[in-house]
């Protein structure tokens, strides 16, 4: 087959596979934004997440008060923005407002305890889960997930980010901008990830003093190494200097032989 044959025939043929697999390519989510991970960005996480996800979610190995020493707020703070469940206790950890009855009468089963979800799956796929909801009619819920097919949840995120079908297609916009509404995501899941690992802010500010403590050593021990080697290589210099009753003599000094 001739070259202007093979590109009559190949051609159409190339872009009908081209346009299908658009058609039904899931879209790629956005690259997490660049958000630093302070506890400023917990805090607002964690609002948001009392706000709108502890309704169905529980993070019962994190305990309020452990929250407000961590992130340097008061009682009073905590009690007022993020203890929003009714009956919630200041001394222990966050519970879902929905009982475990309601939970399996209304979605089969209780949605999980998120206390250690961002080390078991990692912050990065908690943020592409989250924003990887598209509208499918389909499913029980009116729900669809790219990362995680036949989700149950519901995409609660799309009053904020919009909704989408799978393929990227925006049905109805969200109430914020998509900075907006990624940011706010990037804070939830910053929240996340301090909650399966409280302990992270506490260790940064000791490791600056552990280093410091080591770099200390580190001169001293190269100190105590220099003063060492010093009086190794004086001692040496004094046995191999001639004697002046050798000298006087006619002798040359013995050798020194290093070990």
């Amino acid at each position: 087959m001739k070259t202007p044959l093979r590109l009559a025939v190949l051609g159409p043929l190339l872009a009908l596979t081209t346009a299908a697999y658009a058609a039904v390519a899931p879209v790629a989510p956005p690259a997490p934004p660049a958000l630093p991970f302070t506890k400023a960005t917990v805090i607002a996480g964690a609002q948001f997440f009392a706000d709108h996800c502890s309704a169905c979610h529980a993070v019962s190995n994190l305990r309020y008060n452990r929250l407000a020493t961590d992130l340097g707020m008061t009682k009073a703070e905590i009690q007022k923005t993020i203890m929003f469940p009714g009956g919630a206790n200041y001394l222990k950890g966050m519970k879902p407002a929905m009982t475990q009855a309601q939970a399996k009468k209304w979605l089969g089963l209780p949605p999980p305890n998120l206390s250690h979800m961002a080390r078991a799956l990692g912050p990065r796929f908690l943020y592409t889960y989250l924003t990887s909801f598209y509208w499918d009619p389909k499913r029980p819920s009116g729900w669809n997930n790219h990362v995680f097919p036949n989700v149950a949840m519901p995409n609660i995120l799309a009053p904020w980010g919009g909704i989408y079908t799978k393929t990227g297609k925006l049905l109805v916009p969200g109430r914020e901008s998509p900075a907006v509404y990624h940011r706010q995501v990037a804070e939830v899941v910053a929240f996340l990830r301090y909650a399966s690992d409280p302990s992270v802010f506490e260790r940064r500010a000791l490791g600056r003093y552990v280093i410091g403590v080591f770099v200390i050593l580190s001169i001293l021990a190269y100190l105590l190494k220099k003063d060492y080697w010093r009086d190794i290589h004086e001692k040496d210099h004094d046995e191999s200097a001639p004697k002046s009753s050798d000298v006087a003599k006619g002798k040359s000094p013995k050798p020194v032989t290093k070990s």
